[in-house]
């Protein structure tokens, strides 16, 4: 069933507090992941987990841990595939003035302002920031009134006096989040995801939002900064390192199972992605497990 309600995300505080805390220790899988957005900033930790995250422009995979800061109204499909074993996800949503108007501009705030201001960009926090502050997003939960609001205003202290990070959407995001746009856009991310797999023709995905293939190509490079191959290409090759890292295929398989009906391609473009094949991308993994 295609989804038709609008993709901005209604999101409610904890009875008492001023922003949304949730932690899930269960592995919650939606089969619907969605592409939605919210005035709210996101804060997003995983001490144990995989999955893929596709943030802006954006497609990555992760196979460990994760903190990710994510803006106001940056686009964003969040689905994890499973939590590994004593994995743990803990989510803060927040305004931009959940502390009243203004006091994020007053000038002892102004890291944490700029903080906010790059987050529209999506923010990957490295190793070591994200061990330090992993354990201190955890320990909210536990804290109440005025201790969680201080204790919550040092992470956004740390995450924003850091160099230890990765702008997601270094160069932007394209895409103005109108209600019918984000929805087109979601059918096809949908459509990518469910499919990628397969040959995705472009007359199928321009007849899934009703539009001509050259207006779809248009509105689509528009919207998203990429061309729908270059996307669909993307796709799969962030599926081919889950199970570069995953499983024991043999990389020729893997590039079949990834929708690559050409090995040479699939080698070209992952390397084009990456930085580096498919064999060295693997054998980087074992060592680093090792």
């Amino acid at each position: 069933m295609m989804q038709k309600k609008p993709t901005l995300e209604k999101i409610t505080p904890n009875f008492g507090s001023s922003f949304l805390l949730k932690k899930h220790e269960e592995f919650l899988k939606t089969n619907t992941p969605f592409w939605h957005f919210h005035p709210e900033i996101e804060l997003v930790y995983v001490n144990k987990g995989k999955g893929k995250r596709h943030i802006g422009n954006h497609i990555s995979y992760f196979n460990n841990s994760q903190l990710v800061l994510i803006g106001s109204n940056l686009p964003h499909i969040g689905y994890l595939d499973r939590l590994t074993t004593n994995g743990s996800e803990t989510l803060i949503q927040f305004l931009p003035d959940f502390l009243g108007k203004g006091f994020f501009k007053i000038p002892e705030m102004a890291a944490i302002d700029a903080l906010f201001e790059r987050a529209k960009k999506g923010i990957r926090f490295n190793i070591e920031i994200k061990q330090r502050i992993g354990a201190k997003i955890e320990k909210l939960i536990d804290l109440e009134g005025a201790n969680r609001i201080t204790s919550f205003i040092e992470i956004l202290n740390d995450l924003a006096t850091t160099d230890d990070y990765t702008l997601l959407n270094a160069n932007g995001y394209a895409f103005e989040s109108s209600h019918q746009d984000s929805n087109k856009i979601e059918l096809v991310y949908k459509h990518i995801n469910e499919n990628f797999k397969d040959h995705i023709s472009l007359d199928e995905v321009s007849e899934l939002v009703s539009m001509t293939v050259p207006a779809f190509c248009r509105y689509f490079k528009k919207s998203t900064g990429k061309t729908f191959t270059k996307l669909v290409n993307e796709y799969r090759v962030v599926h081919a390192t889950k199970l570069l890292a995953e499983s024991t295929m043999s990389i020729t398989d893997i590039s079949f199972e990834c929708g690559f009906n050409n090995f040479s391609h699939f080698n070209k473009l992952f390397k084009e992605f990456t930085g580096k094949s498919a064999s060295v991308y693997r054998n980087e993994l074992k060592n680093l497990i090792q």
